[in-house]
């Protein structure tokens, strides 16, 4: 379990930068001997931010670029390196989204829309999660599909939003705590290659 073991985290806060390679090598030989890796990181526009574009005819390619590199390279990257360097790679976990298998429903989100690039990345980490799975065993090697995470999201958001899920809700973050677990420890042993829905019954609709 989680609470069982040392978690090292890494974040651009504390002065990581993940699209350096040298740099993903480094903490990666640093620390090898982590058994087990949560990719977690990923460029999530804010809704209602004013910087996001949701006009496709107006979308800078450089934004998306900005897109591939964090949420496809960067991550390419975390992953090869700690298959490298570590001593005894377990599992690696990688989170794509409901939108790495659906298309945003841009009616709930008011005037604005989630970027095109968050869609189109969230859609080839479930791939490039398949990939490493047939390259890196026995390393095992998934990705949560996760739902909408409440986070001070307005009133009317968190209510169309919750009309799209069969359990009538958003996500509270603990619930995604006994996945995690499960998926960094033993007990999924034969579990590879897999995209989890984690999602209250969003994409069975």
């Amino acid at each position: 379990k989680l609470d069982d073991v040392k978690i090292i985290c890494i974040d651009k806060d504390l002065g990581h930068d993940l699209t350096n390679e040298n740099q993903v090598a480094e903490i990666m030989e640093s620390n090898s001997d982590a058994k087990y890796i949560i990719n977690l990181f990923a460029i999530n526009p804010i809704i209602g931010d004013e910087n996001q574009e949701s006009n496709l005819q107006k979308i800078s390619l450089n934004s998306l670029r900005n897109f591939c590199e964090i949420n496809l390279i960067a991550l390419f990257s975390v992953c090869r390196a700690f298959a490298k360097y570590s001593n005894d790679p377990k599992a690696i976990l990688n989170f794509s989204s409901i939108y790495g298998v659906r298309s945003p429903k841009s009616f709930i989100y008011e005037n604005e829309e989630k970027h095109i690039g968050y869609t189109i990345t969230k859609h080839g980490v479930i791939g490039l999660t398949r990939h490493l799975a047939t390259h890196l065993a026995p390393t095992r090697v998934n990705t949560l599909v996760p739902g909408g995470v409440l986070n001070n999201q307005g009133e009317k958001f968190i209510v169309e939003y919750s009309k799209n899920v069969p359990l009538q809700r958003m996500m509270n973050v603990s619930e995604l705590i006994g996945i995690v677990n499960l998926m960094c420890s033993e007990e999924s042993s034969y579990m590879t290659g897999a995209a989890i829905p984690v999602d209250g019954g969003w994409t069975t609709w």
